[in-house]
């Protein structure tokens, strides 16, 4: 531990260093082998440590996150997700103003299928990266794994109380609301199970619960923080077509 580091400082170190699943960790010494240039580590979360809105994803993308070291960086998702932040002032192609990413599992798995051991084992990373977001008010999750996992990780039982579905609300007790999104993959994509409409009916859902409640006279108990009065600029990111 460093003096004077933040809890998300810390994680973002502490992360990289994981090697609890062998079957995750096996796989990344492969990739190492084929891809030296890439990541190849267990990825943290990335963006505003004062956020108001965290956005849960699956895991790395082979050829995003893996490759990239940041959650949806560089693939086909990434471009959905990050556009649609450009779009409400909260991406300026270098930084987010209110929002954190992060994933459910930590490290790229073989197939983009996580078991159901490495899912539980990463818990408590997802856990400590949540509770160090003390300004957060909603959490987005993208796709039933991810959702399961943000109830998990706020210890909602029963589960069957908050089934997934795109657009679902759930109220959790005293803490953030969770906002639930299909995963912006290519293969919902390209399919119309995601469209353009439904995923921005999904952050406008996410945004509106997570303005303040307004006080007996009328003015916001809080808010979250605004966006840079900068007009955002198109993500640097390079993308990789085959996601």
């Amino acid at each position: 531990m460093r003096a004077g580091d933040s809890p998300l400082e810390r994680l973002e170190r502490e992360i990289p260093a994981c090697s609890e699943c062998p079957r995750l960790a096996g796989f990344l010494a492969v990739l190492r082998t084929r891809h030296p240039d890439y990541w190849n580590r267990p990825v943290p979360g990335f963006g505003d440590r004062g956020a108001w809105l965290a956005i849960v994803g699956l895991a790395p993308g082979l050829h995003g996150a893996n490759r990239s070291g940041r959650p949806f960086f560089m693939d086909a998702s990434g471009e959905w997700l990050y556009g649609e932040l450009s779009r409400r002032g909260l991406w300026d192609g270098e930084r987010l103003e209110g929002v954190y990413i992060l994933n459910a599992v930590k490290c790229v798995p073989p197939g983009n299928r996580p078991s159901s051991a490495e899912q539980e084992r990463c818990r408590p990373w997802l856990e400590r990266e949540l509770a160090a977001l003390s300004g957060l008010r909603v959490v987005l999750a993208l796709g039933r794994i991810a959702h399961v996992a943000v109830l998990r990780a706020f210890r909602e039982r029963p589960l069957a109380r908050h089934p997934f579905a795109h657009g679902a609300v759930a109220q959790l007790s005293d803490r953030p609301t969770l906002v639930s999104s299909y995963h912006p993959s290519r293969q919902n994509t390209n399919t119309g199970v995601l469209t353009a409409a439904m995923w921005r009916a999904a952050f406008d859902r996410a945004v509106r619960f997570a303005r303040p409640r307004r006080t007996s006279t009328g003015s916001p108990a809080g808010a979250p923080p605004p966006p840079s009065g900068a007009a955002p600029r198109r993500a640097r990111a390079r993308r990789e077509k085959d996601g």
